[in-house]
């Protein structure tokens, strides 16, 4: 694969807002690419800086001008392609304030697929897997436009810390959301 075709597609690409690649979407952009040459070319372009390998099999491209905050939440999407994921845990209750620690490179993410933690360029993504119906999920869940995971309601949230056994005594009681004070962590 010549390098300006590979920037042309990725190009291409980011003018539809997609910049997280995993190997299959690579080899669709070039079908006559042969295994090992596919491997070759995607380490060439890793080492020359056209792409960041966030995990195996997944790339990110650095130069994306559509590249938003949400990429490590994008990164999960592509992780977990078949299972319903949503940001929770210390993660959401972080971002409501509920929690006096702010966990600064870690995202964490309630999966119907498998639980697993990965360390990525764009920080630790860690999958916590839930066995609650998908319609239960959408329920406790909320979808903000722009944003790539639905994220959990500040009770959701609290209840998954719960249900997972995760510390509870970071919780900040603000008096706000009853599912929040010490009798619903009993």
């Amino acid at each position: 694969m010549l390098k300006t075709d590979f920037h042309r597609r990725l190009g291409e690409l980011d003018r539809m807002s997609i910049y997280v690649l995993t190997r299959q979407d690579i080899e669709k952009l070039f079908p006559d690419e042969r295994d090992k040459a596919m491997e070759k070319s995607l380490q060439r372009m890793v080492a020359e800086g056209v792409l960041t390998r966030a995990a195996r099999g997944l790339y990110v491209n650095p130069a994306a001008s559509t590249r938003n905050r949400w990429i490590a939440e994008e990164i999960a999407r592509a992780l977990r392609p078949d299972a319903l994921c949503y940001v929770s845990l210390e993660s959401m209750l972080s971002e409501y304030g509920a929690i006096s620690q702010i966990p600064v490179d870690r995202l964490t993410v309630m999966t119907t697929g498998r639980r697993g933690v990965h360390a990525t360029p764009f920080g630790t993504i860690e999958f916590t897997h839930t066995s609650r119906p998908r319609s239960e999920i959408i329920e406790a869940t909320l979808a903000q436009p722009g944003r790539p995971l639905r994220i959990a309601t500040r009770a959701t949230a609290a209840r998954d810390l719960r249900r997972v056994g995760r510390n509870t005594n970071l919780i900040v009681d603000d008096g706000e959301d009853p599912d929040l004070d010490e009798g619903a962590f009993q």
